[in-house]
């Protein structure tokens, strides 16, 4: 398998610094945030989850000169056409908030029968800055919209996306058992494939 002692994370997102870094300590990679190595947020104009990917990804690694990782990921529900999709973590605007956020995704949906909804996570490493062949991964977690939020645990959209697999929300789920069903460890799980298949 390819290994990275040391990855810049293209986010500032704690909670995903986390489930990173625990997802990548079998490995022995630090996982740095990158706003400990003082580079700034790039912009987002993508329309895609997989360029916004790419574009962070690149940035972090030119800022840095480390292979750097990226997540961009959000909650796509198939009544409001897919939304709020890249615009997840900024659906209610700035400042970003969770609860905002999530409040206005239960007034869009006051009415609406079909709550059907998943998470998309799209991981993108890039060896360098100018690396021609990024390594790209995605995962989805199917799931539906509850209006009434349930658990502690968790963030962004957890508290009302349910799983009925599980019956229980990502907010209510043990983390072990959120990083097996989610969208993010599916995701990191396929990297993780694509490392061992490239170093073969």
């Amino acid at each position: 398998m390819l290994s990275f002692p040391r990855l810049v994370l293209a986010s500032n997102n704690e909670g995903k610094l986390r489930e990173l870094r625990r997802l990548f300590a079998p490995l022995s990679t630090e996982v740095i945030a990158q706003a400990e190595l003082g580079v700034p947020e790039p912009d987002e104009p993508h329309v895609t989850f997989i360029e916004n990917a790419l574009a962070k990804a690149r940035h972090a690694s030119t800022h840095t000169g480390l292979p750097a990782l990226a997540d961009d990921s959000g909650l796509c529900v198939r009544a409001l056409g897919g939304a709020p999709g890249v615009q997840s973590a900024r659906y209610a605007g700035e400042p970003r908030s969770d609860a905002r956020n999530n409040a206005k995704l239960i007034a869009d949906l006051a009415g609406v029968s079909d709550r059907d909804a998943h998470y998309t996570c799209v991981l993108v490493l890039v060896r360098n800055a100018d690396d021609p062949e990024p390594i790209v991964a995605e995962g989805k977690w199917h799931g539906s919209i509850v209006d009434a939020p349930r658990g502690t645990g968790g963030f962004g959209y957890d508290p009302h996306f349910f799983d009925a697999t599980t019956g229980l929300t990502g907010a209510e789920l043990p983390l072990q058992a959120k990083n097996e069903l989610s969208h993010r460890g599916k995701a990191i799980r396929a990297l993780l494939a694509r490392l061992r298949e490239d170093a073969q």
